[in-house]
């Protein structure tokens, strides 16, 4: 079985909400994604999705994943799906870097693997835990009395963890932490996501104006240095974000005490092989975990779900259900939100089929 030819689809995904927006100002409306597709000899497809959050939140953007696909493709050309381990070396040779170019054909090369094996990329990625999973819902960032009645909303829905977009005016940061822990249940969760948009003064001002209540502080700084100086002055559930994008880092992270949860974004990793990887690796260090990605429709739903779904249940502190927030579906038979929660297909591979007159035609070929 080889890789006879990949190609790549755009497909812009509209926001049911019309802007999504966190720190500093940044927003977008129309998220720029890439399906991935994989040929084998045999006539087998495989599909994977990339889809950063803009240009200006990571060193990532729709554009660049098609350019780096058209460098990387033929290098993969001949070579085995099935062998993950030497195809993500070789992917590793061919490009520098750019993990966020490689994670759609690590992603498909997966989905390819579980077809062949007749079995759900879930159960290959370690089997899944328990019948389902808690998803989170992000809480756009507009005005505090707004955010509270975004919650409420949503947790009509289901949901019990509710990720705030912080990350600007500290007095209007801590108001809106107040307003929404205010219409809070038992058993919800909170999590104030900065976004890596306070300086340290700010973060300080904040954790201390919220000290009372019962919130999760999500990256409040850009580096790891400062939002660990800012770990150590709260005592606060610490959750690390943008700063997590290796191994290395979650090792750092793990040695110098410097998170309660890490969150796992899978193209940050360069696709659900390495995501995998730093998967298990919290679970032996004992850390809990968001497992997600920058953003994406349903085959990125599809594969976080299988990502999530095999993790074990004490330590998934959350995970996400990005297909819900778009109005446009580009795969039949992805995983759908139920009440808050998600489970992952038991159909083989991603349990995904890609909605042709969604994609249209490819916008890179490699043969």
């Amino acid at each position: 079985m080889k890789i006879e030819a990949i190609r790549a689809y755009q497909v812009d995904l509209p926001l049911k909400e019309v802007s999504y927006k966190w720190s500093g100002g940044k927003s977008v409306e129309v998220f720029d994604s890439t399906i991935v597709e994989v040929e084998t000899d045999n006539g087998l497809l495989g599909y994977g999705e990339v889809c950063p959050l803009g240009p200006f939140y990571l060193a990532a953007y729709g554009g660049g994943v098609r350019a780096g696909l058209k460098e990387l493709g033929p290098h993969l050309i001949g070579l085995d799906p099935k062998q993950l381990g030497p195809l993500n070396d070789t992917m590793d040779r061919a490009l520098k870097g750019h993990p966020y170019v490689k994670t759609g054909i690590d992603i498909a090369c997966w989905d390819l693997l579980g077809k062949v094996s007749k079995q759900s990329t879930c159960e290959l990625l370690g089997g899944r835990f328990e019948k389902d999973f808690h998803l989170y819902r992000a809480i756009s960032q507009v005005s505090p009395d707004e955010m509270a009645q975004n919650v409420l909303a949503y947790r009509n829905e289901g949901y019990r963890r509710f990720q705030l977009k912080v990350g600007g005016d500290p007095s209007v940061d801590i108001e809106r932490i107040r307003c929404v822990a205010d219409v809070l249940e038992p058993g919800d969760r909170l999590i104030a996501d900065a976004n890596t948009g306070w300086l340290m003064h700010d973060a300080a001002r904040v954790v201390r104006a919220v000290r009372d209540l019962d919130v999760y502080i999500e990256q409040p700084c850009l580096s790891f240095e400062e939002c660990l100086s800012i770990r150590r002055r709260t005592d606060h559930p610490f959750v690390m974000d943008e700063c997590i994008d290796s191994t290395a880092a979650i090792l750092k992270a793990a040695s110098e005490n410097g998170a309660d949860v890490v969150n796992i974004k899978i193209s940050k990793f360069g696709g659900l092989t390495k995501a995998k990887l730093a998967r298990d690796i919290c679970a032996s260090l004992g850390i809990a975990m968001t497992i997600e990605d920058s953003w994406g429709g349903d085959v990125t739903t599809a594969a976080i779900a299988c990502l999530a779904h095999s993790t074990p249940t004490d330590l998934l502190f959350t995970s996400t259900d990005f297909n819900s927030y778009v109005t446009v579906s580009t795969a039949d038979g992805a995983p759908q939100r139920d009440r808050g929660r998600m489970s992952a297909s038991t159909l083989p591979g991603l349990g995904i089929t890609p909605k042709m007159d969604v994609l249209g035609k490819p916008v890179v070929e490699i043969f």
